[in-house]
């Protein structure tokens, strides 16, 4: 098979281009915007390529006739989509319709990757059938590349997930249990929300159910999160407890206090039982899921 990816330097990119590198049975096309970043360069060819360029994406679609290709760019930071609307538009949506076309007209599979922040958060968690209802800029740019895909020929997978954390090497932004466990080490003292809830997905996992899909060329939306949902505090709560930092610093506040631009859902998460059930997904705990962060971070590739 052969697979193309989409934005192969962020975290997402970087797991799936490490676990599809060593699988003879794939042929694998990594694409991002700019250089590779990723040290390892044996077992794929990478393409620089901005997918806001509707006759780049066509060109190399169309040359290197990739039976799937799986879409991890986006532009996620809310509250610069909030300030830069065109420029989310453009990475979010329009390009998710170059993609579309250019795959359509090769008969191939496109993996799109959503958010639970198409949902407003009042009846969390949500079930793949829910009536999404944005509260910002970003979750409502993400619900527009949903719909658009939905009455495309094209055929799709859109796999929707919740804050994805993990290792990788020289990425332009950082997640929150990175973040959480350098600042819970320094001792500083952290003000954290506690009524936003989330089920945080590791990467890993998050290319799992990528690579399943792609390899079932599932037709349809899958929720793709992490299985625990808690809130915010919780997460950083659970983060010190296994690294064995004191929690003393840690601040409760609320969503209010922090005065942001866009909106954000109180409650999300994600019920799981149609990705187990058709595609065999199978994510880990959090606990789990820092256990393997440890290791990775003593190799980080």
């Amino acid at each position: 098979m052969k697979i193309l990816i989409t934005g192969s330097n962020g975290l997402l990119g970087q797991k799936l281009l490490h676990k599809l590198r060593q699988n003879y049975s794939v042929q694998l096309i990594a694409t991002s915007k700019g250089e590779n970043r990723v040290s390892e360069k044996e077992g794929y060819t990478y393409f620089d390529l901005d997918i806001t360029n509707n006759d780049a994406v066509a060109k190399l679609i169309a040359s290197e006739e990739p039976q799937v290709v799986i879409n991890t760019a986006a532009m996620t930071n809310v509250d610069l989509c909030e300030d830069e609307k065109q420029a989310c538009d453009a990475l979010n949506v329009d390009a998710v319709r170059y993609l579309a076309d250019a795959c359509e007209k090769i008969a191939s599979h496109l993996i799109q990757i959503s958010t639970d922040f198409i949902f407003d958060g009042e009846n969390g968690p949500y079930t793949e059938e829910a009536i999404p209802n944005p509260l910002s800029y970003y979750g409502l740019s993400k619900f527009k590349s949903e719909q658009l895909l939905q009455v495309h020929s094209v055929k799709w997978t859109i796999l929707r997930t919740i804050i994805v954390f993990g290792v990788g090497e020289k990425l332009s932004k950082g997640n929150i249990v990175i973040w959480a466990k350098d600042a819970l080490e320094k001792g500083d003292s952290l003000n954290i929300i506690d009524d936003q809830f989330r089920a945080p997905t590791l990467a890993d996992d998050l290319a799992d159910i990528c690579i399943l899909a792609a390899k079932k060329k599932a037709f349809g939306i899958f929720n793709a999160s992490g299985k625990d949902i808690m809130s915010i505090y919780e997460i950083v709560k659970r983060i010190a407890k296994h690294y064995g930092n004191s929690t003393d610093n840690l601040n409760k506040i609320s969503t209010a206090t922090l005065k942001q631009k866009a909106g954000r859902p109180p409650k999300t998460g994600f019920i799981l039982d149609k990705s187990r059930k058709e595609l065999g997904y199978n994510p880990h705990s959090f606990e789990e899921c820092l256990t393997i962060i440890d290791e990775q971070l003593k190799t980080i590739y």
